[in-house]
């Protein structure tokens, strides 16, 4: 076991593509974690959507040894944190673990609004802060200019920021050197019984639940009885190990540490993230505090292409939710799509992530709904609901009122994009709260309705700045909107699946883009179909598919035209009937697009 005083355990944070990942590579290289051979690019992004998008979705931790200059050798847990505001959930947990952060900034475009929100984060939970500057070999880097920006917009010192380039090796040997000086040693003792912070759970294939935990007091053997003090069950501990990025077992873990055990868990329910597990014999007194219970901000539903998927379905779900603590679901049911679950998500990509790996790991076939957010309905007799789902809508004559969820975001933006972001803000019905200026760059401060910044705002946002505008956001408050529920109609039924909440002064523009979309997307019938966006009983848009037609006329060579308009008008009635008994298959193509509102402004 090592000495408590020689382990360090850092997280590194930073805002998506400033490059985390490539430093942790660095480090691992430069600690002798792997081997040349073994080392790849992004080599702690071990989901092939990671490293297809190059973006980190899940935290992860490696266990380093660095011999320093003094001649002592340190034990370093590290942690790779995603830098997307829809992943925030992994890096608040990974900040709690740990007693310090790299704050990695790119030299080259300097602080970023999801920087701000990671490193108050680290704030908030006592952190030492290591200011790291990126990049530092491209030709674009501002070194001055950056360190200027930190202390001017986050308000820390930065006049001993290190200098380093993550690609080429330089400055590698400093950050480790500044990390042991820097970072203060754990707090904890050997001889207490175990207490030890539960930060993640994953299933593997062959060895059931994997957990990953830091001891805070006492220690963890193979063959010991724990018990996990929330969920109240108790396991024996199989193996206990740690990563170096390969799994090693260890005999035990102690104070301070950061690895992983399995105890034969065969459930996802009993492994809760922020748990505290402690021994079964010798129960420490109290539970550690654990994490804020993760807020879902979008809902949609999922539903199974064919319904004799859906306990597969409902697996592979449970397996995803053990790898994401943030993402929940529950049953629910559809006139037009039939079993599935309504999920919640922390934001679109997070949604996008999800359906991507049902499809790419479970090889599920899925149709995802239009996604709305939670609204607060006040009803005439004083009650008031909470609505998920906009099908669940209740009768317009017992509505009072409707809240809706704000947000409040932060968006930096160099001065050339001031003008486009601020028109986008005031189109999605924004209110400006502050605008301040950190050099060429404008930080924007605008309260925002959560409805509008679901659909397309972050896309939208990219595009007018060319990719150089960052968002991140935080839960505001509930307010009363003139909200209603625009319902899409398809050869006069409504189809659930696409209903969806929408402001009042946007609902016809809304209702025509998604029925021009439609139109493209339903293929032809023999019979005309009618597609109508209405709210209540009043239609406020409709394109109509015209009918395929067949020639009956083709067989009339000469003759009366008589004979023509007789076989024309007995064409015209089966049409007629076939529109009375025809069924319209939507899509699935249909509904992912209903999603993507808004991509072709």
């Amino acid at each position: 076991m090592t000495d408590i005083s020689n382990i360090r355990n850092f997280a590194i944070i930073a805002h998506i593509d400033h490059g985390k990942s490539t430093l942790a590579d660095r480090l691992i290289q430069h600690c002798g974690g792997l081997s040349d051979r073994e080392m790849k690019e992004q080599v702690l992004d071990n989901m092939e959507i990671e490293r297809e998008r190059g973006i980190t979705i899940k935290a992860q931790t490696v266990r380093l040894e660095y011999k320093a200059r003094d001649g002592e050798t340190y034990l370093l847990n590290l942690m790779d944190t995603p830098g997307h505001v829809d992943f925030a959930y992994e890096v608040s947990r990974c900040l709690y673990a740990c007693e310090g952060s790299l704050l990695v900034v790119d030299a080259s475009q300097g602080v970023e609004a999801q920087t701000l929100a990671n490193v108050y984060q680290a704030i908030d939970n006592d952190h030492e802060i290591v200011p790291v500057l990126n990049k530092i070999d491209l030709p674009a880097a501002e070194p001055d200019r950056v360190r200027e920006q930190i202390e001017d917009v986050i308000g820390i010192d930065a006049s001993e920021a290190i200098e380093a380039s993550a690609k080429t090796g330089q400055g590698i040997e400093e950050v480790l050197e500044t990390l042991i000086k820097t970072l203060p040693p754990p707090k904890g003792e050997a001889d207490k019984p175990l207490k030890a912070l539960l930060v993640d759970s994953w299933y593997d294939t062959y060895l059931g639940v994997m957990v990953l935990v830091r001891i805070i007091d006492g220690k963890l053997k193979k063959g010991q009885r724990i018990k996990m003090m929330n969920a109240g069950t108790e396991h024996q501990v199989d193996r206990v190990g740690i990563f170096t990025p390969k799994q090693v077992s260890v005999d035990e873990l102690g104070p301070g540490e950061v690895g992983f055990f399995t105890a034969s868990i065969k459930e996802v329910a009993h492994t809760h993230v922020g748990d505290t597990i402690t021994d079964a014999k010798t129960p420490c007194e109290t539970p550690l505090p654990g994490f804020k219970p993760v807020q879902s901000v979008v809902f949609c539903g999922l539903f199974p292409a064919d319904a004799a998927d859906f306990e597969t379905l409902r697996e592979s779900m449970h397996k995803l939710r053990l790898n994401d603590a943030s993402f929940e679901f529950e049953t629910e049911t559809s006139a037009a799509l039939g079993y599935g679950f309504r999920c919640g998500f922390l934001g679109m990509l997070h949604l996008e992530i999800i359906q991507e790996r049902l499809m790419r790991e479970f090889d599920l076939d899925i149709i995802t709904t239009s996604p709305s957010v939670v609204y607060k309905v006040h009803l005439t007799d004083g009650s008031m609901i909470e609505l998920h789902n906009p099908a669940d809508m209740p009768d317009p004559v017992k509505i009072k009122e409707i809240e809706e969820p704000w947000i409040k975001a932060t968006i930096l933006v160099p001065d050339d994009y001031l003008g486009p972001v601020l028109t986008l803000c005031q189109e999605k019905r924004g209110e400006q709260l502050d605008l301040t200026y950190a050099g060429n760059r404008a930080m924007l401060v605008y309260r925002l309705p959560l409805n509008e910044v679901v659909y397309d705002f972050y896309d939208r946002l990219k595009s007018i700045s060319r990719g150089y505008a960052s968002f991140d956001y935080q839960m505001d408050d509930y307010r009363v909107g003139d909200l209603v529920k625009m319902t899409i109609l398809v050869n006069g039924e409504p189809v659930d699946a696409l209903s969806t909440m929408v402001h009042r002064s946007q609902a016809e523009y809304r209702g025509r883009a998604l029925c021009e979309r439609l139109k493209d997307l339903i293929p032809r019938q023999l019979f005309k179909i009618p597609i109508q966006a209405a709210i209540g009983g009043k239609i406020i848009a409709r394109e109509t598919i015209s009918a395929m037609r067949k020639d009956v006329t083709a067989k009339c060579y000469g003759g009366d035209i008589t004979r023509k308009r007789k076989l024309l008008e007995k064409q015209k009635k089966g049409k007629k009937k076939m529109r009375m008994y025809g069924k319209v298959e939507i899509p699935h193509e249909a509904f992912i697009a209903a999603l993507k509102m808004g991509d072709d402004k």
